[in-house]
């Protein structure tokens, strides 16, 4: 049985994948076998379309699979919004039909959301490597202006064809490239999680996400330059991770403290020249502030790390109320979130104390498992400047100052226990503030 076999034994919605080149002929075979004689329609924006829907689509009509007209959605400014989905959920709606969504992140999370509400279950022609949340459960929109991800089913089958993908625009593989260079430190953060007596480590999900995760990495350069084989490997490397996440019904699997950069990032609406920045390049740039602390904390000696003071200098609920009251006084869309998310993982300083202990005593051996499973930070950012994405915060509009100020709400926004948690509870937020900020660090202000 192979690695795909296996992943969709344990995955909950997903039931077919083909990955292949001329996949994309394979469409009417897949639908038929999932679906019977229902009928399809297709979802796809203009470029998606041209480049593989109108092939779909002849072929489901060539092998008499019944079809409603496609939905092409021609808006230049096609985002996971909340008024496309409702565009797509009414078209579904109207043409009693199976969704059959061709295109990547925003004409999949569209389409899933949608079909959800309908309870409907759909299929996906993926048409880039450009992210991993294809196979993954859960739809990320935004509604009434702020980016929020909803509950909903993956894709009933998924197929990718490789020479499609590899034909893209460039800067769709660098995205995909860097949100999956992110599951290395995302792995470290669970295995961090892990010693600290936050959360176990699922073995399958998180196997399935590292097991080929550095050769799926391993040829940048190829992937800037299209050629097709590297970005199968991405693109499988991508689908393995949304398998994951959708297996243990969580995106702890393929998503740290690199990801919150990203949903921060989306809940202040980050553009950059006019546009919404992918978000690959926002947690490539996440990747390496995380990368950044590993690096901090593998250095640090240990030793110094006293659990009785760490848990002495942990504030009540109200001192951190406070805290994050202060930082996001002017942000209350990100302050709400922050109260909410930081209520949900609160200890007490006794829980503080043996936490600290508990990571000081796997230390020695966890500090081995870390350096092999971490790139460094150079190393990082050289591959992320091969493969055509961003390497410095700028290169997606946001400044030194504002990665610093993003930086110091990062340990609030999510529930999920990560470095940045054993950073702040061990008392060391200000030294790692400067390492990565002051004078001499790696964005030196």
């Amino acid at each position: 049985m192979n690695k795909i076999e296996k992943a969709l034994q344990r995955t909950t919605d997903t039931k077919a994948l083909i990955i292949e080149n001329g996949a994309i002929r394979r469409v009417p075979e897949m639908f038929r076998s999932l679906f019977g004689e229902k009928k399809a329609v297709v979802i796809a924006d203009k470029n998606t379309y041209a480049v593989a829907g109108k092939i779909v689509n002849e072929e489901l009509e060539k092998t008499g699979i019944a079809t409603a007209k496609p939905l092409i959605i021609e808006d230049a400014d096609l985002f996971a919004e909340w008024h496309f989905m409702e565009m797509v959920e009414n078209h579904l709606r109207a043409s009693g039909a199976i969704p059959v969504a061709v295109g990547s992140g925003v004409i999949n999370d569209l389409t899933k959301y949608a079909s959800t509400l309908l309870n409907l279950k759909y299929m996906i022609v993926g048409t880039a490597a450009s992210m991993d949340g294809y196979t993954a459960f859960g739809a990320s929109i935004t509604y009434k202006g702020n980016k929020q991800t909803f509950d909903c089913h993956a894709p009933y089958g998924m197929v990718f064809d490789p020479k499609i993908a590899a034909k893209a625009p460039k800067g769709m593989s660098a995205s995909g490239y860097a949100d999956l260079i992110a599951k290395i430190p995302a792995g470290a953060d669970w295995m961090l999680a892990e010693a600290a007596g936050a959360e176990p480590i699922d073995k399958f999900s998180f196997d399935l996400v590292q097991d080929d995760l550095k050769e799926a990495l391993s040829e940048p350069d190829a992937v800037a330059a299209g050629e097709v084989k590297p970005t199968e490997k991405l693109a499988e490397g991508l689908i393995m991770s949304g398998f994951a996440m959708q297996a243990l019904q969580t995106s702890r699997p393929a998503s740290g403290m690199e990801h919150q950069f990203s949903h921060y990032w989306d809940m202040e609406g980050l553009c950059y020249q006019g546009k919404h920045v992918s978000h690959g390049f926002k947690v490539g740039i996440g990747t390496l502030v995380s990368t950044a602390c590993y690096e901090f904390l593998l250095n640090y000696d240990f030793s110094k790390l006293n659990a009785g003071k760490c848990a002495e200098m942990w504030p009540e609920w109200d001192g951190i109320k406070k805290e994050i009251e202060e930082i996001f006084k002017e942000k209350p869309t990100l302050r709400e979130r922050a109260l909410k998310e930081s209520k949900a993982k609160y200890v007490s300083g006794e829980a503080i104390k043996k936490e600290i202990e508990d990571v000081r005593k796997a230390w020695p051996e966890l500090k081995n498992e870390l350096k092999k499973q971490l790139y460094s930070f150079d190393k990082i950012k050289d591959m992320l400047k091969r493969v055509g994405a961003p390497y410095e915060p700028e290169m997606i509009g946001v400044s030194r100052e504002r990665l610093k100020e993003t930086f110091r709400g990062i340990p609030y926004m999510r529930s999920r226990y990560s470095a940045i948690d054993f950073i702040l509870r061990a008392g060391l937020t200000g030294d790692v503030t400067t390492c990565l900020f002051g004078k001499g660090g790696r964005w030196e202000i």
